[in-house]
């Protein structure tokens, strides 16, 4: 078992030449580079007073820095804030304050880009921090290397320290720092890495944030196997087909349905070369995955089941499952992790094919909620499982399958009502492209579903005709009362903001003076 800065170490020594990093800016760093950079940036955290257990925020854009910079925390002892840098000031200003960052590092910003010095400031102009001790440029950090003194830093670095405070998406409230070790990133890593049968041949894309506990993991996965690992920085589904064929992709990493979808959907996929993908990793409900599987019939396609708190993946489907299993389900249980599903109201364990609560042990489980005990104990238990509040089912052959949020579960007239349920049905009618489910207040039934639904390209399709794909297909209390069209969505890191959505309906309705919804046709419950 190693750090962070141990296995980057490993590596470049190993094979130094061996492309370790690709931007769609042009910037490719081989891994010898990638250690010397961290090595220089090391010396810099040490000159403007990093020490071990500080926390340093990371501000900056998906890059070969930002990489770099995160090992470099790692390596002196240090703990990387990776801040989201779609957050606005008052957002920014709750990460620096809560995670008490002794130092924030932003770079000047590349044209057309986001002025992360600018959000910088004004998150500390929005209130106080009163542990940040400097705003840098990364630029201030390069110059000089020390490599003695980055040794002795180093040396004093444990498996077990916290290695990123990564802040969680903040879908149904304010977004809670979970502190992440080595060993949980280093282990992940191999997992994965075995999992998908990653080798030095290999050329890993994904548009996955670098300050998402997925982008950060599927880093350290390519590092480990040797892959090259390749980011488009600002992800943009336009230009994504064309750096899949430049790059001869092989494993493309989409994860969620929100960026792959619009990949396979751009207009010239269908004229680009993707034969060297291999593998395709993404979630969704089930018709969605056989959608996106039928568009690249060559490549596996797996699922998985993923928190933050499990450092990422908690299971993954493996490469030799049969093709429904791995369409269906979120495949099994990473090596040395521990799950059961059980009621969430009696704590048993419930028989296999049974919904209940996902919890979780083992050696890639997150150590906690970073100054907050009370969230931790609430969510850690006596004997180190990990209620997880997601919904699942355990099969016969140990793959697990996400099915909802506890917290995602509608009371409908009392009646429970998982959103998902409603999405994978309204996502079998041909012109729904991407779709989301929320409670909306009613004075009838207590909450009713609503459905927010991005189109599929060039499709029309009224309101009127999605919920009469509903009715009859579905219980009349799964039916969703209103729909909205959406062309885009309220976003934290990769995930639908349902709550904002909530907000919005409730917000719509009140406006409007609609305190009951309308009753669909046919339906007389």
């Amino acid at each position: 078992m190693t750090t962070l800065a141990e296995l980057v170490d490993a590596a470049a020594a190993d094979d130094a030449d061996r492309e370790a990093l690709v931007f769609a800016d042009g910037e490719r760093l081989t891994t010898g580079a990638l250690a010397a950079r961290s090595e220089e940036l090391a010396t810099g955290l040490l000159s403007a007073g990093v020490g071990p257990g500080d926390r340093v925020a990371l501000l900056l854009p998906a890059s070969a820095d930002l990489v770099a910079l995160l090992l470099a925390v790692t390596r002196v002892g240090a703990v990387a804030v990776p801040v989201n840098a779609r957050y606005r000031a008052g957002e920014v200003h709750h990460v620096l304050a809560h995670s008490g960052a002794a130092l924030v590092v932003t770079a000047a910003p590349a044209p057309g880009t986001p002025d992360l010095p600018a959000l910088a400031a004004a998150a500390q102009d929005s209130g106080p921090t009163p542990e940040l001790r400097a705003h840098l440029d990364v630029a201030d950090l390069r110059g000089r290397t020390d490599p003695a003194a980055v040794a002795a830093a180093t040396a004093g670095t444990r498996v077990r320290d916290a290695a990123v405070l990564v802040y969680t998406s903040g879908t149904t409230a304010a977004p809670k720092g979970a502190l992440i070790s080595h060993e949980a990133l280093v282990r992940l890593a191999a997992g994965i890495a075995e999992r998908m049968a990653l080798t030095s041949d290999d050329r890993v894309w994904t548009a996955i944030p670098l300050f998402h506990g997925g982008g950060i993991t599927f880093t350290v996965a390519s590092l480990t196997a040797g892959a090259a690992f390749v980011h488009p920085g600002w992800f943009d589904p336009a230009t994504t087909p064309a750096l899949l064929e430049t790059e001869r992709i092989t494993v493309a990493l989409a994860a969620f349905e929100t960026i792959w979808m619009p990949v396979l959907d751009a207009p010239d996929t269908p004229d680009r070369d993707l034969s060297a993908i291999r593998l395709v990793m993404a979630v969704g409900v089930p018709e969605r995955l056989r959608t996106m599987a039928q568009r690249l019939p060559r490549a596996v396609h797996v699922s998985c089941v993923a928190m933050t708190e499990s450092s990422a993946f908690l299971a993954l489907g493996r490469l030799d499952d049969p093709p429904e299993a791995r369409l269906t389900t979120g495949g099994h249980p990473m090596p040395g992790m521990s799950c059961r599903v059980v009621d969430p109201d009696t704590g048993a364990d419930v028989p296999a094919g049974v919904p209940g609560e996902l919890l979780f042990r083992g050696p890639t489980a997150f150590d906690g909620y970073f100054r907050d005990p009370a969230a931790t104990a609430a969510t850690i238990d006596a004997q180190g499982w990990v209620h997880t509040g997601d919904l699942v089912t355990l099969d016969d052959d140990g793959r697990l399958t996400f099915r909802s949020r506890l917290k995602d579960m509608l009371k409908v007239g009392g009646e429970n009502v998982s959103a998902a349920e409603i999405e994978n049905h309204l996502l079998t009618h041909p012109a729904v492209g991407v779709v989301a489910v929320v409670a909306a207040p009613d004075a009838r039934y207590v909450e009713v579903p609503a459905a927010f639904v991005q189109l599929a390209p060039g499709a029309r399709v009224t309101a009127e005709e999605l919920v009469a794909h509903c009715v009859g297909a579905v219980a009349s209390f799964r039916v969703p009362r209103y729909v909205r069209f959406v062309s885009d969505w309220p976003m934290s890191g990769t995930k639908v903001r349902k709550v904002e959505l909530r907000e919005r309906i409730a917000a719509d309705l009140a406006t409007a003076g609609v305190t009951e919804a309308p009753r669909p046709p046919a339906v007389s419950a």
